[in-house]
């Protein structure tokens, strides 16, 4: 669909995003190609999707994968909602994040994976057994996974005593079926030595053998701790599943990653990005050389400029520190914004742009011709990550999945 005939069809659209599915789709199969056919992919969907958009995703991605994480129980819901809705076979899903007991228990109704890290999961297995009486013979077993904190000083069991710490999941075999162990890694992505990760991977190892040895199951656990960066960097870490996030959506985890990548994978792999932001304009004007343009005066032409003011600010997750320094494509070209960004606009300089008052369509992130603007373009100019640049997207604006 063309960019305004979208507009036609939903005019009440400032900006939209289009989420390109045959991108998703390479960059799973960038990973595929890259380890052993023998580890399973997950696909972390946290995050509203890394901003992308979680049913868009959800969508693309569904028959392309083997696990998705999400943080959240209810968006564990909303994919068995969507499979029901679309026939769809079951994928594992693994919920990441807090979870309350009631939420446990339709988890285990729905074959919904959960996280165990801290031992006040004591209390949720008491409404676990509560609920195994009240449902009797149609009782499933929760599907669990042991975290265990090698160093990142978030979730999971500390590693001290780890088979002391865990000894009360040899009392629910009953209630709980323990799928995995898991960990997270704290500083893979901002260096290209990576002594701290195989300190991590160490102690996750060692807690690991500790673990299955208390557990004494009759079958073998799954390992997982690898995300973006480390599935590519770090072949020990991939285990039996790896959980990728942001380098699924094209995005690289950092500039060392791919410096990384490069030298682990002997060739650097090709990741795109799916996500394009755009805008349409809501006004073109000339303003006079010595005019003021935006809140606090902090621009002043130097000479006549057509500008146009396209409806979208901080509250769309455009970040502000982009004021006067920003810039956005028209026409293939670069089009520098104007003053601080606003809260629902900006304005941009098309003078080289375009020569008449017509409205244009705007690229906030994406290419647009020869030209483009990323989201580690924004990152750069804002001072913080691509992570934030595209997660803070808002979840109001429109998103269209496009071939």
């Amino acid at each position: 669909m063309g960019d305004l005939a979208f507009i036609s069809e939903f005019p009440e659209q400032a900006s939209w995003l289009e989420i390109h599915q045959a991108a998703f789709v390479h960059n799973i199969a960038v990973y595929r190609n890259a380890v052993d056919s023998n580890v399973l992919l997950g696909c972390v969907l946290k995050g509203n999707a890394y901003g992308h958009g979680f049913i868009q995703c959800l969508e693309i991605i569904h028959g392309y994968i083997d696990i998705i994480f999400v943080i959240n129980p209810i968006d564990a819901f909303k994919v068995r909602k969507y499979e029901k809705e679309n026939e769809l076979s079951q994928k594992r899903i693994v919920v990441l994040g807090a979870i309350s007991a009631d939420e446990v228990v339709r988890c285990a109704r729905k074959v919904i994976e959960v996280v165990i890290g801290d031992e006040n999961w004591l209390q949720i297995l008491h409404t676990l057994k509560r609920s195994e009486k009240d449902t009797g013979n149609a009782f499933r077993p929760l599907k669990a996974h042991i975290h265990i904190d090698t160093g990142l000083g978030r979730e999971g069991f500390t590693t001290d005593k780890i088979a002391e710490k865990i000894g009360f999941l040899t009392k629910c075999t009953d209630l709980i079926h323990i799928q995995g162990v898991m960990s997270h890694f704290s500083n893979t992505e901002d260096v290209t030595e990576q002594a701290y990760a195989y300190e991590q991977l160490t102690a996750f190892d060692k807690a690991f053998a500790q673990i299955e040895k208390k557990l004494a199951l009759p079958y073998p656990l799954e390992r997982h701790i690898a995300q973006s960066a480390a599935s590519f960097v770090l072949p020990k870490s991939r285990y039996e599943i790896m959980r990728v996030g942001i380098a699924l959506y094209g995005l690289w985890p950092s500039i060392e990653t791919k410096l990384s990548a490069r030298v682990v994978l002997q060739e650097l792999p090709k990741l795109i990005p799916v996500l394009t932001w755009k805008c349409m304009s809501q006004s073109i004007k000339q303003i006079s050389e010595g005019s003021f343009i935006g809140y606090g005066c902090t621009y002043r032409a130097d000479r006549n400029l057509r500008v146009a003011l396209l409806p979208v600010g901080y509250y769309d997750g455009y970040p502000r520190l982009l004021s006067n320094k920003g810039y956005v494509l028209v026409n293939e070209t670069r089009c520098r914004i104007l003053g601080r960004v606003m809260m629902n606009h900006i304005i941009v300089d098309v003078t080289e742009a375009t020569s008449d008052e017509t409205s244009v369509v705007a690229t906030l992130i994406g290419s647009n011709g020869k030209e483009s603007i990323s989201a580690e373009n924004l990152a750069d100019w804002s001072q913080t990550i691509n992570y934030e640049i595209v997660t803070r997207i808002g979840s109001h604006l429109k998103r269209m999945v496009v071939d």
